[in-house]
């Protein structure tokens, strides 16, 4: 139990120093898909199974009677004998042939019914084959003109390359985060505000104790400094791994400054109202920023160093003043 609370912990810690090593830039060819891409309905391809030939019942024979016993009118008991018998036979074949009738019958309706869902089957696959053939056409066609819009700084483009930025951003599966940015390219700067758990969720059990005198594993509340500096840690990693993931998969350039806002949504201590709440605002310059070396920079002296604005006390909800932070 307490190795999963260490984990936890550690990832804590290290949400800024596992994005170092990861090189943010998306490669939009390799979104472009082969043509030799597997066809997504691949049963349509494999035959439908034609109907079995039934298996008749042998056709009944005449069988002669047995001769009849005894010494008088053994002539006619063998005639009246031969009557039945054939009688029998007729009626046998009668219902042989009635029975051979019938499955022929059925047979050529599942052969016919065969024929027809089959001529189904291969038209269907080829209407579907040109269907996935010009998908895959319209795909590769869409990312070519994604490729040449995000060239050109087209600001849906841009927007829709740092989604896929920020959806590449991977974050532990306890600590959610979400994005909400704009880009305006007259000033080539992205407006990003990213929403952190509310501190009400944040870990607070430091560690688990046996103890032996109630037979019972009591939990070790972490003491709410220890609260307060692991929070802000996490809060200023944060907003220093936004900055970093998004200008360097930004080769092009295309991006000069991101204003942005690091918080989460809670209720407003003044209003009681949910609402989101910057304990993080900062304006940081591509050509500055770039320079920092992630790996030997303290977050919260970085971020003091861009001039931002830091919330006194995020845990108690005490928002940043962001008014004075610089936006286009």
């Amino acid at each position: 139990m307490n190795s999963e609370i260490d984990a936890v912990f550690d990832e804590l810690e290290g949400l800024l120093a596992a994005t170092i090593n990861v090189d943010d830039h998306i490669d939009l060819e390799k979104l472009r898909k082969p043509l030799d891409t597997p066809f997504d309905m691949p049963d349509l391809e494999i035959p439908l199974v034609a109907p079995r030939r039934p298996n008749y019942p042998p056709e009944p024979k005449y069988v002669e009677p047995a001769k009849p016993k005894g010494f008088f009118g053994k002539k006619r008991k063998l005639e009246e004998a031969r009557a039945i018998a054939q009688q029998a036979y007729e009626m046998q074949k009668a219902e042989w042939g009635r029975r051979i009738s019938a499955l022929e019958d059925r047979y050529a309706n599942e052969l016919a019914a065969h024929e027809q869902a089959e001529a189904r089957r291969v038209e269907t696959l080829a209407a579907e084959k040109h269907r996935f053939r010009q998908e895959l056409e319209d795909h590769n066609k869409s990312i070519d003109q994604f490729i040449t819009n995000l060239s050109y700084g087209d600001a849906e483009a841009v927007q829709e390359y740092i989604s896929l930025v920020v959806e590449n951003s991977t974050y532990p599966d306890h600590f959610i985060v979400t994005h909400e940015f704009s880009f305006a390219p007259e000033t080539a700067e992205l407006r990003m505000r990213v929403t952190i758990p509310a501190p009400d969720s944040f870990p607070a059990i430091k560690a688990y104790k046996y103890v032996r005198t109630s037979d019972e594993i009591r939990d070790v509340p972490m003491s709410q400094a220890e609260i307060n500096k692991r929070y802000s840690s996490v809060l200023h990693q944060v907003a220093i791994r936004s900055l970093h993931e998004v200008f360097e998969a930004d080769r092009r350039g295309l991006i000069r400054t991101i204003s942005l806002e690091v918080g989460t949504k809670a209720r407003h201590p003044a209003t009681g109202r949910l609402d989101f709440l910057p304990f993080v605002g900062v304006s940081a310059e591509r050509d500055s920023f770039t320079e920092f070396d992630l790996s030997g920079l303290v977050p919260l002296a970085t971020l003091k160093h861009l001039g931002a604005a830091i919330s006194r006390d995020p845990v108690a909800l005490v928002a940043a003043d962001v008014t004075g932070v610089r936006k286009s």
